[in-house]
């Protein structure tokens, strides 16, 4: 071979390696996705959310990493948590509950947010619209204005002569939850009163206290964090006063009488199809707002025999769970 073929032969293989596109010789980019919640791990929305990830083909540390993090009902850690989540480079931060949206949206502008477990995005200034808000904040809602008179009119048919209930919320939320539920407490005939408690050591017996001091029926507990955090502890102290509980439906562990309402874990579900879509180039402030209507019935007969009630058999066959 000459040494003209033999310069020709190595120029050929030079270019060859030159074009061999960079990607060929690289793994892909496997994308992480942070994941902020105000309660803690106990509850099954996180494990909701890898399951929902898990249907649309995401494999946890094969081709996705997930950044759980869990401010225990202590709102002042937001602030630090969302900070590690940046330093970490997610690509994508999904956040469950208002306060923690309202969080994320204040403090991170330039990563893409999923929210979900929102009443009412609008309302508690998480999104300024439902249909294409704009910015980098987009989910899942489980809003029902009438969601609270549902629930009194369940615990009214569960328990005979009902008249008087609490509302137990959380003082780090707005008002508006806890004022649509007292407006539709009247409208199903029902006395109110009202205890709000704060993190980071709500006083539960305090509020019990009083609630005796009312005579209260029945405790309705709001889908709020701080009282979500210590849901098992007012379940066991409203079943130490033999007092009837309504509770959301994600907090079926606590020990409540009965839990009602839209299904958190579906919402849950749903949020991860917005990461997906995300994490696939569609831009946030371009997709609309989804709204959740699956409802969820749940009965604890466990702590009905506990706190003595009898559950009418009417309301027993309409409950998805009944546990026994």
């Amino acid at each position: 071979m000459d040494l003209r073929r033999i310069t020709l032969t190595v120029v050929i293989l030079a270019l060859g390696a030159a074009l061999t596109p960079v990607e060929a010789q690289q793994p892909a980019k496997i994308p992480r996705v942070g994941f902020l919640a105000p309660q803690g791990r106990s509850l099954p929305l996180f494990e909701a959310f890898q399951q929902g990830l898990a249907d649309l083909g995401y494999v946890e540390g094969r081709n996705v990493v997930i950044e759980p993090r869990f401010a225990e009902g202590q709102y002042e850690r937001f602030p630090d948590l969302l900070a590690e989540l940046v330093r970490l480079k997610v690509d994508i931060i999904a956040v469950t509950g208002a306060v923690t949206a309202r969080a994320a949206k204040k403090a991170v502008t330039d990563i893409p947010i999923v929210f979900a477990v929102v009443v009412d995005p609008v309302a508690d200034n998480v999104v300024p619209k439902l249909e294409r808000p704009g910015g980098n904040l987009i989910g899942v809602t489980s809003f029902d204005p009438q969601q609270a008179k549902k629930q009194l009119q369940l615990l009214k048919e569960a328990i005979p002569g009902l008249k008087r209930v609490a509302i137990l919320g959380d003082q780090g939320v707005s008002e508006a939850l806890m004022k649509a539920s007292e407006g539709q407490a009247k409208e199903v005939g029902l006395q109110t009163q009202r205890f709000r408690v704060a993190a980071p050591n709500p006083d539960l017996e305090g509020a019990f206290a009083a609630l005796k001091q009312e005579h209260a029926d029945a405790l309705l507990i709001l889908e709020e964090p701080v009282v979500g955090v210590y849901a098992k502890r007012i379940a066991e102290l409203a079943a130490r006063d033999r007092l009837p509980t309504m509770f959301a439906p994600s907090r079926v562990g606590a020990g409540g009488l009965i839990a009602y309402g839209t299904s958190q874990v579906e919402a849950i579900r749903r949020m991860a199809t917005y990461v997906d879509k995300v994490l696939k180039g569609a831009k946030p402030g371009e997709l609309s707002v989804e709204t959740v209507t699956r409802y969820e019935l749940i009965v604890n007969l466990k702590t009905a025999r506990e706190i003595g009630v009898t559950i009418p058999p009417e309301v027993l066959k309409r409950a998805d769970q009944i546990i026994q």
